[in-house]
């Protein structure tokens, strides 16, 4: 039971950072499709801004594999 548990914690830790990391992207760029509209040479900055999210799902990789492989 102990062993089900865990992989239903690693799981949730991926999955919920995922969702959250979704949701995050779309709405930066649906706001960075019209920044870009309107002014090109924010491209760079866009970019950057959509691609911070993605560490959140990163993280909680690492916190799934960390409950996985520690306990």
């Amino acid at each position: 039971m102990d062993t089900g548990l865990i992989a239903i914690g690693a799981g949730l830790a991926v999955g919920l950072a995922a969702i959250g990391t979704g949701y995050a992207q779309g709405h930066i760029g649906s706001a960075g499709v019209g920044a870009i509209a309107e002014k090109p040479e924010l491209l760079g900055n866009i970019i950057l801004l959509v691609a911070i999210p993605e560490t959140v799902l990163i993280l909680g990789f690492a916190v799934a594999a960390m409950v996985i492989l520690l306990l």
